[in-house]
């Protein structure tokens, strides 16, 4: 709640902020869902019921994941500015731009084309 409406005032770090959160909640067409399928395919594969239990509780957290991410995001990103606070923060530098770019591109590259990965990791 102190950090609110900080889209405002940072809007690039802002997106990319919520383009990892994204990802990071296993969004379909980002690295993160690439990852999450891979593991629960793997683990399903395996015929012990220990393996399918684990893999039914780690895919019903997905729910509590995405309850944490979007609140972090809501809560920090979105609401009224604590202008006192956060009025001296200042946008991102050209370096952390590029950095942030190269970041979204990489999440973007696994998620739309896994296999390429795939392929190299062979």
């Amino acid at each position: 709640d102190e950090m609110g409406g900080l889209m405002k005032k940072i809007p690039f770090i802002a997106t990319i902020f919520f383009i990892v959160g994204l990802c990071s909640l296993g969004l379909p067409g980002l690295s993160g869902f690439v990852a999450e399928m891979t593991v629960f395919i793997g683990s399903w594969e395996n015929p012990d019921a220990f393996h399918r239990v684990a893999t039914i509780a780690a895919v019903l957290s997905i729910v509590v994941t995405a309850v944490y991410i979007l609140r972090a995001i809501g809560s920090t990103m979105m609401g009224p500015l604590n202008t006192e606070k956060y009025n001296s923060i200042k946008t991102a530098t050209w370096n952390e731009k590029l950095a942030a770019i190269i970041l979204v591109a990489g999440i973007l590259a696994i998620g739309l084309m896994p296999n390429w990965l795939n392929d190299l990791l062979k």
